[in-house]
């Protein structure tokens, strides 16, 4: 219980922090000043001062904090600072750099993350080995067996289950010529892919292209070299940043139910869990939570980042910044928004525990 607590709080300490670091680091490459970058919240436990910047290490291991130095326009600088260095005199899209950047540092650990676990652990394909076929389905009809290993489709070759699931669904409603191997031996079939009803990841029912067999499960683990790591991580990244963007849009559209909608009780619950499957198995979680974290950051609601990147982008249009009554209204809404949504969350972690 308490190595699993310690989990929690290194995981959510590290997302946060390095949000943070976004928003240090490209503010200070553009010359806005930041009087304190911490590492924690609540007392100070101790610091020093580089330059015109304090560096606190504080009493609670959640995450950081940056203060900007002129973060609106009324504030006063702190001592050392000049008004060329207040964030408030930058241009828009200045600013827009410096809020995006918290956001896209999220994308860029999990995009560390996902590098080093490819690199240090190679990549697991599936091999394209037939386990259960379907009664009365293409597969079966047209002879092929379980532990057939398919090596080509039309000509083009089959590595492993993903190039095979790709060629049946680019190939709706055309023969296929599969070359297969059987034990030693290596034959030859033509079949016809039959459209079928399947749910999606989001629980949808959609038409696919198929032939009735599932994968045997099979699989190998292929060595990557530092470079091809990078590249894997980046493609896992991207592909769970465009999944996770398209589950916001089903939930929006309540395809997906709100019931599904996780606080903090369920975050902690699958920290701890992946920490008993191991660290690998944490790591991927953590990248996923700040792909997560990143993305709802962006969101276009006052009091996140996306909702300050909308207002610089109206002022950055209209020439002028946004009516300060407005920019009141608006934070209180989204304020009350966050809260209601935290709440909702919350209640559903407690409805499944209890449930």
């Amino acid at each position: 219980m308490f190595t699993s607590a310690i989990a929690i709080i290194l995981v959510l300490g590290l997302l946060i922090f390095f949000h943070e670091l976004g928003h240090f680091l490209v503010a200070r490459l553009l010359g806005v000043g930041v009087s304190t970058f911490s590492l924690g919240f609540g007392p100070k436990l101790f610091g020093f001062v580089m330059g015109k910047t304090e560096y606190r290490l504080s009493a609670v291991p959640l995450g950081g904090y940056v203060h900007l130095v002129g973060e609106s326009e009324d504030s006063e600088l702190p001592g050392g600072f000049t008004s060329q260095e207040s964030f408030a005199k930058r241009p828009p899209w200045q600013r827009i750099l410096v809020v995006a950047a918290g956001p896209v540092f999220n994308f860029v650990l999990a995009w560390f993350i996902y590098w080093g676990l490819f690199f240090a652990h190679g990549q697991m394909q599936m091999l394209p080995q037939i386990g259960d076929l379907a009664d009365d389905g293409p597969a079966m009809e047209a002879g092929l067996q379980s532990g057939d290993l398919v090596l080509s489709i039309n000509s083009h070759e089959v590595q492993y289950w993903e190039d095979l699931v790709q060629h049946i669904q680019r190939n709706e409603g055309e023969p296929l010529d599969l070359e297969v191997q059987r034990n030693s031996s290596i034959k030859e079939f033509t079949l016809v892919p039959r459209m079928a009803v399947q749910e999606n990841i989001f629980g949808e029912e959609i038409k696919t292209p198929q032939i009735g067999i599932v994968a045997s499960g099979e699989t190998e683990t292929i060595s990557l070299g530092f470079i091809s790591a990078g590249k894997e991580g980046l493609s896992q990244t991207w592909m769970l940043i465009k999944l996770t963007v398209e589950g916001i849009k089903k939930l929006i559209e309540r395809i997906i139910p709100l019931d599904t909608i996780g606080g903090p009780i369920l975050i902690g619950q699958l920290v701890s869990e992946q920490k008993q499957e191991g660290m690998v198995n944490l790591l991927a979680l953590t990248a996923l939570i700040s792909i997560n974290l990143g993305l709802i950051n962006l969101l276009p609601v006052p009091v996140l980042d996306g909702g300050h990147i909308l207002f610089y982008t109206i002022e950055m249009i209209t020439r002028r910044p946004l009516n300060e009554r407005m920019r009141q209204v608006a934070t209180r809404i989204g304020i009350l928004f966050i809260l209601s949504l935290m709440a909702f969350a919350i209640i559903n972690d407690i409805l499944r525990l209890v449930g």
